[in-house]
């Protein structure tokens, strides 16, 4: 008997591992862009509570940044009930196996959690996996909010339009191919790049449209230029529905500039060695 006490208590504790701890609040620098104000975590999380919808943008190799991100999903859920939660790191193919897995109790969950999320490897699991255990764990669906591999291949070839007077203004592709120029180290051939703009856009319309079509209040984790007010997200929301633009706060690196027109809030995290990912491609 006292043999199946143990047992019991070992396998309780086993099953409340698995669920995700409360995260210590960031450091960081917060400020309020339309003012200039700096903000507590605190109070940025109150004037956040009442968005129905809410962009964080991210650096995806930075862990300060996945470790404010949990935190926010945990301060707001204090504040408010949440509606969803989107990932630009999950694709359309993926969303059964997250919602079978999410139907699951966390003791019940597949020993490989990544493999049966069909979680890409392109996402380091190490600093997305905290964040998918979490809500998973929630009574609100996690949603995927990106194109799967079929869809931008079908994109790259023969890039349908994309409509919308923002998502068209001039201003806003020039600054989109800049990116992916910037992005591809300027390896990227010309010929190359309408189609890369093509795939770009398509992606943030549909985060656009999975976010419109979400819980809400609903929040979509994405890179920083998919959040960004200007050229991203926001501007496709506004392109295609009568909502205002979602609330954005960008999440950067102390040093990095942050313009209002980006973003309305912005979270400095710590300075990190800058990776040269460019020196690795050309080798």
């Amino acid at each position: 008997m006292r043999g199946i006490l143990i047992l019991a208590l070992l396998l309780l504790g086993a099953c409340q591992n698995l669920t995700p701890r409360a995260v210590d609040q960031p450091s960081g620098v917060i400020r309020d862009l339309h003012t200039g104000q700096r903000l507590s975590a605190q109070a940025l999380v109150e004037r956040l509570a009442g968005a129905p919808r809410l962009i964080v943008g991210e650096q995806h190799d930075n862990p300060d940044h996945h470790d404010v991100q949990l935190w926010l999903l945990q301060a707001l859920a204090r504040q408010r009930a949440q509606g969803s939660l989107l990932l630009e790191m999950l694709t359309s193919d993926q969303q059964v196996r997250v919602d079978e897995v999410h139907a699951l109790s966390a003791a019940r969950w597949p020993a490989d959690l990544p493999a049966a999320l069909a979680w890409q490897s392109g996402w380091d699991w190490n600093l997305y996996g905290p964040i998918v255990r979490y809500a998973l764990v929630q009574p609100y669906p996690l949603l995927a909010a990106n194109l799967d591999s079929i869809e931008v291949r079908r994109i790259y070839k023969q890039a349908p339009a994309v409509s919308g007077a923002r998502s068209n203004a001039a201003a806003v592709k020039l600054e989109l191919l800049a990116q992916i120029r910037d992005g591809h180290c300027g390896l990227l051939p010309e010929r190359r790049m309408p189609a890369m703009l093509a795939v770009q856009q398509q992606r943030d319309r549909q985060m656009a449209m999975r976010l419109l079509a979400a819980p809400a209040p609903a929040v979509l984790f994405a890179g920083g230029y998919h959040a960004r007010l200007d050229i991203g997200v926001p501007v496709h929301v506004q392109d295609i529905s009568e909502h205002p633009a979602p609330v954005v706060v960008m999440l950067a690196e102390k040093g990095a500039v942050v313009s209002l027109a980006s973003a309305d809030y912005v979270w400095y995290t710590a300075s990190r060695p800058v990776q040269d990912y460019c020196a690795q491609l050309r080798h």
